[in-house]
This record gives structure tokens, sequence and C-alpha cells, in this order.
């Protein structure tokens, strides 16, 4: 693991699940904050130790880098770890932009090594049994879907936020990756999108922490809309906040011919998705019929592990992550040039989580 900051806790806890996986050394800038998570660590992943940067990319005992260090770093860490014969799962963004994104993706095929790229939430039961009841046919063809996220700005809750306002985050490169990589689940590939984006003159103020009551700038629109085409016809729109303290909009639905499925929170992996049909006119619930149950941040890692073992592709792949990158960088430019923008790259849908028959999910609606 190369950075131990905020994010690094849930790794930390939901690795020693899985079996694939050996948490061995934590690595940071910081090599004092290093050792104290490494010391923390070890009551649940024995025998971690840490290193500093160097000393981890020249371990033998390691074979993936998990890269948890800020946005502006992925690319730069990434290319060491590969350069060091090691393959590689990130933090989303995979990049800052698509250009370091396709650097990334072109030294792991040089080097035959695996990318694999967060977020993996869309491998808990929340997404995958959001997926299964798609494919089901319970609501229908596929239309659209509507994605609305919003908050008034990190900075009420992060003691350094100031990340989340510079190149590479925003509300759309934060936050989007979750919703647009669960689009992609669903639907398939974006072949095109259109946008607006705009930012207030609002100061942004640190609330927690030792730096709180310090203002900071702002580099990046604050609230982002979007039109996203799919492969298979369908049209999501999209909305990214941070300029939002309140709101009633759903936050996620997809709509069918013969229903509409309410898809839980894609930030977290196992929350309950609802579904409404004609045939039955009123909101259910769905219990889980796909997806690592009760997964947590580490699962893509995991999973790319056993993708290794297996000879398989990483569901959470670098190539999916690089696609989103592609999308979210193609609505910025769609909204500040006023036009629509086919994207150049594709995907295919990652295989499916455990997901049951389609006649299961169909009775589970029905009963």
């Amino acid at each position: 693991m190369v950075g131990a900051g905020v994010i690094s806790a849930q790794y930390i806890d939901t690795l020693p699940r899985y079996p694939a996986v050996r948490l061995a050394a934590i690595a940071d800038l910081d090599p004092t904050r290093a050792s104290a998570v490494a010391a923390t660590a070890a009551a649940t992943n024995p025998g971690v130790r840490a290193l500093s940067v160097d000393e981890l990319f020249a371990a033998d005992d390691i074979d993936l880098v998990l890269n948890l260090t800020i946005p502006s770093a992925h690319v730069e860490i990434a290319l060491r770890a590969l350069e060091a014969g090691k393959h590689v799962y990130g933090e989303k963004p995979l990049a800052l932009d698509v250009a370091g994104g396709r650097r990334v993706l072109e030294a792991a095929d040089a080097a035959g090594l695996l990318v694999g790229s967060a977020p993996d939430t869309v491998l808990g039961t929340g997404i995958q049994s959001s997926r299964a009841l798609l494919d089901s046919g319970v609501i229908g063809d596929p239309v659209g879907a509507s994605v609305h996220w919003g908050s008034a700005g990190h900075e009420l809750w992060h003691p350094a936020p100031q990340f989340y306002y510079q190149g590479g985050a925003g509300p759309l490169f934060d936050m989007g990756p979750y919703y647009l990589t669960s689009l992609v689940t669903l639907f398939g590939a974006v072949v095109r999108v259109s946008g607006s984006a705009t930012r207030s003159d609002r100061r942004r103020t640190i609330a927690r922490g030792p730096d709180a009551g310090a203002g900071f700038p702002v580099d990046v629109d604050t609230h982002v809309t979007a039109i996203v085409e799919h492969v298979n016809g369908a049209v999501s729109t999209v909305t990214m906040s941070f300029e939002q303290w309140a709101s009633r909009v759903p936050e996620f639905e997809v709509y069918g011919t013969l229903g509409t499925i309410a898809v839980p929170d894609p930030n977290v992996f196992s929350n309950i998705p609802e579904v409404w049909t004609t045939e039955d006119p009123e909101w259910r619930a769905v219990e889980p019929i796909a997806g690592y149950p009760d997964a947590g941040r580490g699962v893509g890692v995991a999973d790319l592990a056993t993708a290794l073992a297996t000879g398989t592709a990483p569901r959470a792949s670098g190539v999916l992550g690089l696609h989103v990158l592609e999308v979210m960088e193609a609505i910025l430019v769609a909204g500040n040039e006023h036009r629509s923008v086919t994207i150049e790259s594709t995907v295919e849908r990652p295989e499916a989580v455990a997901a049951v028959p389609a006649a299961s999910a169909v009775e589970q609606v029905a009963r």
C-alpha cells in the first residue's frame, strides 16, 4: 500500500477478509504516518511492515501495489510500480487526464502486468443486484437513467479538503466514477456525451481539524450536468455538485419499458435496490441476488488477485477506469465548448458477480 491517508483505513479493514491477498507493507511520503498506520494495521494484517516508497518498490515479496496517493500522484506511482514489475490497483480516478491513463495502461501492456482501478463498490450486492434485476427483464427494455449526487462541499467534514478542488477532483472526478462506473456496468460503454458546468464564487472554508476557518482556492467546476448516451441506446442524465445544500431529487433510478429500478447509493456496497413494475405497481425492496456479500473497499484488489490466479479479466479494471476517465474529461469539454463529444474508447460490461438465474430475480419481485 502506497499512501496511508484517511481512505487507507477502509482497505486495511477489508483486505484480511480475502485469502487471495495479504497486506505486506505500507509506505507514505511521511514515514511517521506509515509507521503508525502499519502498527495499527498489524492487529488484523499480521506481518505488515512500514517501508519507504523506494523500499516497497524493491521488495521481492510484493506482487501488487495498492495506490492510495492523491490524484496528482496516481500516474507517477503506477508507472514506478509497473517499472518494478508489480501489478497495480489504484484509487480513482486512474489519472488526472486520459493521456496519463493511457500511459499507465500502455506501460502495463508492455510489461505484461495488470492494472485495476476503483471504484470497486460496483462489485457489491447493491449494484450487482440492480444489474441482475435489469438483465432479468423485470422492467423490460432499458431506456435510460437519472443520476444525481450533491453536497455543499467536502470542506464541511474533511480536515484537508484542498485537493478536492484541484485538477483531477471536483464533484465530477471525485464522485462521478461511482455513478458512471455503475452506469457502464448496467448499460455498457458510453458512446457520446454533452453537458454543462459552472462554479459559484462562494468562499470555501475548512470546517474541521487544525486548519478550521482557513479558506482555500477553487480551481474546478463545482456543479456539472451531463447527458450520457450508451452503446445499448439508453440515455442517462448525470448531475454532480458541490453546490447542493439540500435536495429531494432521487439519487439513482433506472427506467425501462415495464418499470423502474431505484438503484442504491453506488458509493457503498450493500444497500438494497427497489423495483416498481407495471404488473406490480408499488415499490418492493429486493434482497441481494448478486454481488460480493459484505464487501468493502479492497474487494477490487482481491478480485484482481483472483484474476491473476485464474487468468481471467479483473472486473474493476484499468480499461474500465480509463473509459470512465475519458467520459468525465469529455463531459467537461462538452460543457466548456457547448457541444457533444464522441467517446473514442470502449469497454465490455464487466462479468457479473455471482448473478443468480434471471428467474430468481423475477420470482423475488413477484413475491
